[in-house]
């Protein structure tokens, strides 16, 4: 299989072309990933950002939009998977010259289908191996696992990162899903020994309570980076100037 080039095209299975340059780990044979840079991202653009991929020298793409605007029926996996060139060179020319590339974040969710929830991390590696070998990017893992069951999966194949991505989006607000995020966090520390360093998308007004969520990490002398993003930049302007506000009626 691994050198029979029409026999993966007749049985769709293109993405062995990826996945044959590097090792399968654990029990889902999840594709190994491997990121050691001692230079971080400061500035996250969005997929759907084009016009600010390279807005700075260190700018990081990232997938933290929904599925349907990240992976929908033209998606960049399903290119890889039906080996449609066309849409492949679209999406070279697209991200021709990037440098930092999270994994993207296919959504895994604890009250759907453990199947799918495995098929879309498998699936976010896939693309990180494209992004490795076809754009030539630093691919940062991304974090993400939807119970402490998955956690025993999900993180194979990381193993010997030294730096790692995870999202804060939707865990902030919501008191429960701030614990599933810290739960997550010690998993993660706990599981990778060689790490050194997270990056963060967050989108909060301050970093107070990120930083706050991420106390374990930090006990255990990670470095924790949050990148500038549009929304964040948003949300720090319109924090400031509420606080002014507010200290403004005090006086």
């Amino acid at each position: 299989m691994k050198n029979n080039k029409n026999l993966r095209e007749l049985l769709n299975l293109n993405y062995l072309s990826l996945t044959n340059k590097t090792v399968s780990c654990g029990i889902m044979d999840l594709p190994a990933i491997n990121c050691n840079v001692s230079t971080f991202p400061d500035f996250i653009a969005l997929y759907s950002e084009p016009g600010k991929y390279f807005l700075t020298d260190h700018t990081a793409i990232g997938f933290f939009e929904f599925d349907e605007d990240i992976d929908g029926r033209y998606g960049l996996f399903w290119a890889i998977y039906y080996n449609v060139e066309e849409r492949l060179d679209y999406f070279k020319e697209r991200f021709k010259g990037v440098k930092y590339v999270i994994i993207p974040d296919y959504s895994v969710l604890g009250d759907i289908h453990r199947i799918e929830n495995n098929y879309r991390l498998f699936r976010g590696r896939i693309v990180g191996l494209w992004f490795m070998f076809e754009i030539g990017a630093i691919v940062l893992p991304n974090i993400t696992f939807p119970t402490e069951e998955s956690c025993d999966f999900a993180l194979d194949g990381y193993e010997e990162c030294s730096v790692a991505a995870i999202s804060t989006k939707g865990h902030m607000d919501d008191p429960a899903e701030n614990l599933r995020l810290r739960a997550n966090i010690k998993l993660t520390v706990d599981k990778l020994p060689k790490l050194k360093a997270l990056i963060v998308y967050d989108v909060c007004g301050t970093n107070d309570d990120t930083l706050d969520s991420f106390s374990y990490a930090i006990e255990k002398g990670i470095k924790i980076i949050i990148p500038e993003n549009t929304l964040k930049k948003r949300n720090m302007i319109l924090y400031q100037n509420r606080h002014s506000m507010v200290k403004a009626v005090e006086s």
